[in-house]
């Protein structure tokens, strides 16, 4: 059951989460360019494996780390609209690797986590 506390702890924790993505995403933007969306890219890579490592690990915490800080900090419909505007402007090929890779990297980087996680 989730608490009243709990509840308020899970939306600070997914505001916090929102202002990450952002810095990492204009960050690695800055850093190699904005023309592909590498940022929205590393963001949601690293938040599954933080997630996997989360839900293995602390698993009292995992509403608060996974649904707040995590769920502000990873954005799918972001890659999303990025993968239709990669394809608007023609980037095809570009648009279903982000697709593609977008999925199958969070996907192995989840698992990675769950990994480490249980290790731990």
């Amino acid at each position: 059951m989730i608490t009243p506390l709990v509840f308020v702890l899970a939306a600070v924790a997914g505001g916090i989460g929102a202002g990450l993505r952002y810095l990492i995403d204009a960050g690695v933007a800055a850093l190699v360019g904005a023309r592909f969306p590498w940022g929205i890219v590393v963001v949601n890579v690293t938040g599954s494996f933080a997630l996997g490592l989360a839900t293995a690990s602390i698993p009292d915490a995992a509403f608060v780390v996974g649904a707040g800080l995590l769920g502000g900090y990873t954005t799918f419909s972001t890659a999303m609209l990025d993968a239709l505007d990669l394809w608007g402007r023609g980037e095809r090929p570009a648009s279903l690797a982000h697709l593609a890779g977008t999925f199958v990297a969070s996907a192995i980087a989840a698992l990675a986590g769950i990994w480490v996680g249980t290790a731990i």
